[in-house]
């Protein structure tokens, strides 16, 4: 089931951008929300080994469409051409990024990982595709190569609230209160920073782990 739905959602992603000629920025980040809320259904219903299982099918997809390389529908769906020569390289290293968060988040947090996995499915996604719409302000990032935008920034922060929010709602290792009204954006803050300065491509690892380790220390009963 877990590479069935791995497979569907890729080829989802790829038919938005062969037949509707979404740009990558976009079919790319839908597949990283599908992927990631599908990890805390996941995690709800058979926890850690659960995880694993739909994480090792994940990979066997990616892997598949990295085989297949350029021109394959499904490695388009993935590939930014603004990442030029690099394209594959930015394929398979946020993925490894993907999978050390949310392993280090399981391992040493247990539940509370869901709020990395909500954070970085949400938060990290809402950037790129709102940066290509509606960025006018660009600004570079910690290794000068590449620009973000303060419109991608602040959708990030939105989006991060409206995940945290989610996390606390469903785990029943937190609740809200007054304190959670001022960590939430405490919280999304922190992680806008971090992935506006996080290194191209290893995002993935500290936008999981932060959110986490915050929430375990702002937000646990």
């Amino acid at each position: 089931m877990a590479l069935v739905w791995s497979y569907s959602c890729l080829s989802f992603a790829a038919h938005l951008k062969t037949n509707l000629r979404l740009r990558t920025g976009y079919t790319r980040k839908l597949f990283h929300v599908l992927i990631f809320s599908s990890a805390v259904f996941v995690n709800a219903l058979g926890g850690f080994w659960a995880v694993c299982v739909f994480g090792l099918m994940v990979s066997v997809v990616v892997g598949f469409a990295v085989f297949r390389g350029r021109g394959n529908r499904l490695y388009e769906a993935l590939a930014r051409k603004q990442d030029g020569p690099d394209r594959t390289y930015y394929i398979i290293v946020p993925y490894f990024a993907t999978l050390i968060g949310g392993m280090v988040s399981n391992i040493f947090f247990g539940p509370l990982a869901v709020m990395g996995y909500l954070v970085g499915g949400l938060g990290d996604a809402a950037g790129e595709p709102a940066g290509l719409k509606w960025g006018k302000h660009p600004y570079r990032t910690s290794n000068g190569r590449f620009t973000k935008t303060f419109e991608g920034s602040v959708a990030v922060l939105a989006a991060s609230v409206a995940a945290l929010a989610i996390g606390v709602a469903i785990s029943p290792h937190l609740s809200f209160g007054v304190r959670s009204l001022i960590a939430l954006p405490v919280i999304a803050i922190v992680c806008t920073f971090v992935e506006a300065f996080s290194p191209r491509g290893w995002d993935n690892v500290p936008m999981q782990v932060v959110p986490t380790v915050l929430a375990a220390i702002l937000l646990s009963k």
